[in-house]
């Protein structure tokens, strides 16, 4: 937590300017491959193309859509997608970025922090809320996110949410300690380091500027979704994560890293999917 109580419109503001700023750096960064996934007509993360099944026909929102790289695999999948981010830089990215894809006619995107979700698309509802890996850190509150998904999902509707497990946020990189807390706090933590996980080396850019985030224990998520009556249909605990969330782990597959072998392993991300009644 920050030494000095932060409020939270003022962290958020902090998040956002960052984003703004890291936009053009994960654009051409290898690690999203911008290049690469315009030419090779790649749909959705195969893992997550295996929870959620054939999406055709579908409407799917993503909240906390970047520059809409996720969002836009899922339209060549066959949904009809929005995306919604609070950065201005990158819902222009993202719309860009539909035009040279081919999906422009498939895909919207609008500019809105997700605790006014529910406004900022018009009252609309979807089959889908999609929410992908780190995006619950940079919220305050889990029970104010659970309430917008609610409110997006049409009955019989799915939130699918694959993101870095709370564990794995507690802990330091260098030695496994605990560096913030498992549960969600109302002081935010602060970090400075520069550069980007998309880009370490980016620190002329993305110079060390304070961001903040709130880690959200795995029972919160779940109770909170549940208390606003949404039914687990599936959780899934995972060995692996999307992203090199600690310098020592080990890349196996595409967008995959792992603890390195003959160690013990602890969960560094997890799935979940849940429905509307």
């Amino acid at each position: 937590m920050t030494d000095d109580p932060v409020p939270t419109d003022v962290a958020q503001e902090a998040n956002r300017e960052w984003w703004d700023r890291a936009v053009p750096v994960h654009l051409a960064s290898e690690f999203y491959d911008v290049d690469g996934w315009l030419t090779g007509d790649r749909g959705p993360r195969s893992h997550e193309a295996a929870f959620l099944g054939d999406v055709t026909g579908f409407d799917l929102v993503h909240l906390q859509c970047h520059f809409g790289k996720d969002t836009l695999g899922w339209a060549r999948a066959g949904a009809t997608v929005t995306g919604l981010d609070f950065s201005p830089s990158a819902v222009e990215a993202a719309r860009d970025l539909a035009v040279r894809a081919g999906l422009a006619d498939r895909a919207d995107f609008v500019c809105a922090p997700v605790a006014h979700a529910i406004a900022a698309l018009g009252g609309r509802d979807f089959d889908i809320v999609y929410v992908s890996l780190g995006a619950l850190w940079w919220l305050p509150s889990v029970d104010e996110w659970a309430g917008q998904v609610v409110g997006l999902l049409r009955p019989g509707g799915r939130l699918f949410l694959h993101e870095a497990h709370p564990l794995s946020l507690a802990l330091a990189d260098d030695d496994l300690t605990l560096a913030t807390t498992y549960f969600e706090e109302v002081d935010p933590y602060a970090d400075s380091e520069p550069g980007s996980y998309a880009d370490p080396t980016a620190t002329e850019a993305l110079p060390g500027r304070t961001t903040f985030g709130w880690n959200h224990g795995l029972g919160e998520i779940i109770g909170s979704l549940v208390s606003r009556g949404l039914r687990i249909d599936r959780l899934d605990e995972h060995d692996w994560t999307s992203f090199r969330r600690f310098p020592w782990l080990v890349e196996t597959a595409e967008e995959q890293f792992v603890i390195p072998e003959g160690h013990l392993r602890v969960p560094l991300s997890f799935t979940l999917v849940a429905s509307k009644a």
